[in-house]
């Protein structure tokens, strides 16, 4: 079982923020979220809570135990960048990026839960069985017996659809008109050249 959280606009920068996403991943949960809180790093906070919140995602959603997780993806992508400038020598101004990350954890279990695949099973049951009978529809004959004929032969036996608002005599006679009519707009008639000179 997959589970994420994310956290976006983080104010550092995904330099400084990896550093400290790469001793975290692949450890188990309680382990990363121990590790974090000794490591000396601003980055550490914003990716506990993340953490944290996968967890909770995990527990209330999906009914996954803190002991059974751990930590299988966990990236730093680059958000936008604030541009800044610094006052320098002889009056002139630098530019400066204060730039953000977007993180993402995924959490996954160690061990499947055998309650979790069944239930995944039973689903997948239901889906195909709810598939085949949508696919096949009941229909009477004269001789009261029920035939099931698939419901794409129905459909193509269907007549298509026919485009009402081009049926009418008026409409067709407008439209024929005004595909006739080679009107010269002003623009036209004031840029025209004079063939006579």
């Amino acid at each position: 079982m997959r589970v994420q959280a994310n956290a976006k606009f983080i104010r550092i920068a995904p330099r400084k923020t990896r550093l400290v996403v790469d001793a975290v991943r692949g450890l188990d949960v309680s382990e990363a979220i121990n590790r974090l809180s000794v490591i000396n790093k601003r980055a550490s906070t914003p990716i506990t809570k993340v953490i944290k919140s996968a967890l909770a995602n995990a527990e209330h959603n999906f009914n996954c135990k803190k002991e059974n997780l751990f930590v299988s993806e966990i990236r730093v992508d680059d958000g936008p960048a604030f541009s800044r400038w610094m006052p320098k020598a002889f009056g002139r101004a630098t530019p400066l990026l204060k730039k953000t990350s977007h993180l993402r954890v995924v959490l996954e279990e160690k061990i499947p839960s055998e309650q979790k695949q069944e239930t995944q099973k039973k689903i997948k049951t239901a889906q195909e069985n709810k598939r085949i009978s949508d696919k096949k529809v009941e229909t009477s004959v004269t001789d009261n017996k029920k035939e099931f004929v698939d419901k794409e032969l129905l459909d193509s036996e269907k007549e298509l659809p026919v485009d009402v608002r081009s049926m009418g005599k008026h409409r067709n006679n407008q439209n024929q008109d005004h595909k006739n009519k080679k009107s010269k707009g002003i623009f036209k008639k004031m840029f025209q050249r004079k063939s006579g000179m």
